[in-house]
């Protein structure tokens, strides 16, 4: 039983307390504190060769794995120094730092939403299907309306033109008068053929008014005005050339059928004589078609006691006084010189009463029967008594231009 104090000075008078603990639990000697140090050292860098190795085997097996400090993720699992174990499904991903401290690192941010999955519109407006059924229409409306070409380029060439507000598109003016397609409109507008109040306009966004603006096409006038009604009528025999007659006799209005519009029939033909008249409710082109002073000619085909002479055509065609002053006529032709009747064709510009009849009457060959077969450039063409037609746009056209207008 010796004291332990006894020991104490033989080790110079230190404490065994004090000394540290050479053994592990199992009783084996411990390494010294350098050698342990160097032997974490060693695990250390043996544990990153080994994940080095097994990322590489995992790279060739078609594995990514995921390294994240000393600890590597690869499919469901993760490895490390002590054995596989399931992969944790935290949004936190630890990472070493150092021996001692562990940090934690902000989770993923998520990716970005496609701005076409939202159910608001960018801008804050609201969504096409949480529309009225009114609003909806009405955008339905605009989109179908809506033709690209429409707007105005900006290599166009601009012009002096000013634009009608409110108006509509030159281009559709052009459609809705029948004079082409908006499409055949639009090259005729391009192509520099298209005058608005005697401005040249090449650009599509052109607006003008129908009622009043002057559209030209090749320096011909384009009626756009929807309201202006244009008809040829054949006029038959025994019917009065009025709208109306207080005897109860057959008139022009007996064939017009119902219009909402008042028609003005342009010039006369007496009750005997059949043939082309025209009806409109343009007052002033029907005032220009029948003054002699715009010289716009009617063509008459007469049936007269034959054959008719030379000597009676130079006498026709040198002008023939009537009672009421000459007549100077601007052609005349025998048709067909037959016996006993022939037939002469009649053009001139005048319009007194039965002034066919008289001037053939006062050479000799009185009329039996007369026709009016063309008003300018509008022919009766295949027109049967009795029908009417309404003009093309062309036909009014020419009219116009006819007409000085």
């Amino acid at each position: 039983g010796r004291d332990f104090r006894d020991s104490r000075e033989r080790s110079g008078g230190r404490d065994f307390r004090d000394q540290p603990d050479t053994r592990d639990r199992g009783g084996r000697a411990r390494p010294a504190a350098e050698d342990r140090r160097d032997d974490r050292r060693g695990d250390r860098a043996g544990a990153a060769r080994g994940a080095d190795s097994r990322g590489r085997r995992g790279e060739d097996r078609g594995e990514r794995p995921e390294r994240t400090g000393r600890t590597e993720r690869t499919g469901r699992t993760e490895r490390s120094g002590r054995g596989e174990r399931p992969a944790r499904s935290s949004s936190r991903v630890y990472t070493r730092r150092d021996d001692h401290k562990f940090r934690a690192s902000a989770p993923a941010r998520p990716a970005a939403r496609d701005f076409r999955d939202s159910r608001v519109p960018r801008g804050g407006g609201q969504a096409e299907r949480d529309l009225s059924p009114a609003a909806r229409s009405r955008l339905n409306t605009l989109r179908a309306e809506y033709d690209p070409r429409d707007d105005d380029r900006a290599d166009d060439d601009r012009d002096t033109y000013t634009d009608v507000p409110d108006g509509i598109r030159l281009q559709k003016a052009l459609a809705q008068a029948g004079v082409a397609s908006r499409r055949a409109s639009e090259e005729l507008i391009v192509a520099g053929r298209v005058t608005v109040d005697g401005h040249t306009v090449r650009r599509f966004g052109a607006r003008v008014d129908p009622e009043s603006s002057e559209i030209r096409v090749d320096g011909m006038r384009v009626v756009t005005a929807p309201d202006k009604l244009y008809f040829a009528l054949h006029k038959p025999r025994g019917v009065v050339s009025t709208m109306w007659d207080p005897e109860g006799r057959p008139t022009l209005a007996d064939y017009t059928g119902q219009t909402e519009e008042r028609l003005f029939h342009v010039g006369r033909l007496d009750t005997e004589t059949e043939g082309l008249i025209l009806l409109t409710n343009d007052g002033e082109l029907a005032n220009r078609l029948t003054h002699p002073r715009y010289r716009v000619v009617k063509t008459y085909i007469a049936k007269v006691p034959g054959p008719v002479p030379r000597e009676v055509v130079r006498e026709v065609r040198g002008g023939v006084e009537l009672e009421d002053g000459p007549v100077e006529v601007d052609s005349f032709r025998v048709v067909e010189n037959g016996e006993p009747q022939a037939l002469v064709e009649v053009r001139l510009h005048e319009g007194r009463k039965h002034i066919v009849r008289r001037l053939l009457d006062a050479v000799g060959h009185p009329v039996s029967d007369l026709a009016r077969t063309q008003i300018g450039p509008v022919g009766i063409n295949t027109l049967k008594p009795g029908t009417m037609r309404a003009l093309t746009a062309n036909e009014v056209s020419e009219l116009y231009t006819a007409a000085g207008m």
